[in-house]
């Protein structure tokens, strides 16, 4: 496995999400429904595109992956539901509570993505040690 690669892909993706992120912060409300509609669409993609890539990995990993998605299907039907709600009400004090739980969900979804790099930091060191290890033990039993 090419670790670097699959880190290098994620940094891609953390940039573009940076930068939707900057661009989204000067949109009206109707550009960003269009912006979550097309983040939802490409969402469903990445959930295919690793449902795909899990399929050919082992059993044990399946059942995580399964409860990301459902988390993440979960998250993108409330924000949805959320955000129809809002379009609905007008008082300006339900909105801002609205938006202090938008952000509050915001920061635990970067905290909980800091906590996947990191957790993914230590499984890939860990798969790494090991390889080299079987490598070395391998090395050892054929001399």
């Amino acid at each position: 496995m090419n670790y670097t690669e699959q880190l290098e892909e994620l940094q891609h993706r953390v940039d573009g999400a940076v930068e939707d992120v900057r661009q989204a912060a000067a949109e009206d409300h109707e550009q960003l429904a269009a912006r979550v509609d097309k983040n939802q669409h490409d969402l469903k993609s990445a959930v295919q595109n690793g449902q795909q890539r899990l399929d050919r990995a082992e059993d044990q990993l399946e059942s995580k992956w399964t409860q990301v998605k459902a988390d993440a299907s979960v998250k993108v039907a409330d924000l949805k539901a959320k955000m129809e709600q809002r379009r609905k009400e007008h008082d300006a004090d339900r909105a801002t509570t609205d938006a202090n739980w938008a952000e509050a969900d915001a920061d635990a979804a970067i905290d909980l993505a800091s906590w996947a790099t990191d957790n993914a930091r230590l499984a890939i060191l860990d798969a790494l040690d090991a390889r080299a290890y079987a490598d070395e033990l391998t090395k050892l039993a054929t001399r």
